[in-house]
């Protein structure tokens, strides 16, 4: 692939400080990788299925859920613990279901965290962009939406 063509939506190219070689930021999924992203070629899924971690936050539109009543951590601190379960979820040491099982916020918690197919328009927007911007199989950064802080896996 000749390196002039373009890049999959949100992708950018970019030179790490350390090691000086290049690498490849996904600016809406948060993700990085050295390989250089590919398209599928087919185009963009009608529907995706993903699976989620939301950590509500005391400015999220609803700061409540099934886990507490009136939750009250900071914006930095729901930041904070999704980085923690992106950490244990990368070095195995824990998976992302029976993380999401345990400590999402949302009530898809009880199915591990799966919402099921979803179509543009039906989530709120940075989420949707994130989702349709990973590959199956692939795990988000920190989203942040209305509602809080979310690492997203695409499963379909």
């Amino acid at each position: 692939m000749a390196d002039d063509e373009k890049l999959p939506p949100g992708w950018e190219k970019r030179m790490s400080r350390n090691s000086g070689k290049v690498y490849y930021f996904n600016h809406i999924t948060n993700a990085s990788q050295w390989e250089r992203p590919v398209g599928d070629g087919r185009g963009e899924p009608e529907k995706v299925r993903c699976s989620h971690l939301l950590v509500k936050h005391n400015q999220s539109r609803r700061p409540s859920s099934w886990r507490e009543e009136n939750i009250t951590r900071t914006k930095d601190q729901a930041l904070d613990l999704i980085q923690k379960y992106i950490e244990q979820i990368k070095s195995g040491e824990e998976e992302f279901e029976t993380l999401a099982s345990q400590f999402s916020d949302c009530s898809s918690a009880r199915n591990g965290g799966d919402l099921g197919l979803f179509g543009r328009g039906q989530m709120q927007k940075p989420f949707e962009d994130a989702s349709f911007a990973l590959k199956v199989g692939d795990m988000s950064g920190p989203v942040f939406t209305d509602s809080g802080v979310h690492i997203i896996l695409r499963t379909g």
